[in-house]
């Protein structure tokens, strides 16, 4: 008789530091996820509402919802107030998706920004985190610059670091299919 297997235990996982690979990693859990049955979505707190980068394209192709709820790169912004209220806006969602136990993964792409930037404070999130995330919720988080208080509380911590990069030594743009 095999032994029951013990109850799934949810991870808090932050993929950060200034290096590519951030997202992409998040994804490759995501996409490793889908394909064992579990339930998962994304909210991506940068990329602008309606955007249709390639990993956007090819989620939609499985049915996995990748939602954009920002409004592009933060330090362009040409009016910082909506920045910051789109990014309260989607912490509101994030909370309302991982208490609602329809997923067992939830991805905040570059969630680190608004608390790095203090739009959000940070032990706060972490606050309502602990007293609310399901224990068998995966939460994933991304971006450069997590707060210690983050570090301190999620499971397991990658830090991307940059060594070499086509952009600083070769002046390349980002390229279809690579970066978006």
């Amino acid at each position: 008789m095999k032994a029951p297997r013990p109850p799934r235990q949810g991870l808090v996982i932050v993929n950060t530091g200034n290096g590519k690979g951030k997202t992409t990693a998040a994804l490759g859990v995501l996409f490793r996820a889908w394909g064992r049955d579990l339930r998962v979505i994304m909210l991506q707190f940068l990329k602008y509402e309606g955007a249709r980068f390639g990993e956007i394209r090819a989620a939609e192709k499985i049915g996995v919802t990748i939602r954009p709820i920002g409004d592009g790169f933060t330090w362009t912004s040409r009016d910082m107030e909506s920045t910051i209220a789109l990014a309260r806006h989607g912490w509101e969602e994030a909370k309302r998706l991982i208490t609602s136990h329809n997923y067992d993964v939830v991805i905040l792409d570059e969630f680190t920004y608004p608390l790095h930037f203090g739009w959000l404070e940070t032990a706060a999130v972490v606050a309502w985190l602990q007293a609310h995330k399901p224990p068998s919720l995966h939460l994933i988080i991304t971006g450069r610059d997590a707060p210690s208080e983050l570090i301190a509380y999620a499971d397991l911590v990658t830090e991307m670091r940059e060594i070499k990069h086509p952009w600083t030594l070769q002046g390349l743009t980002a390229q279809p299919g690579i970066d978006f």
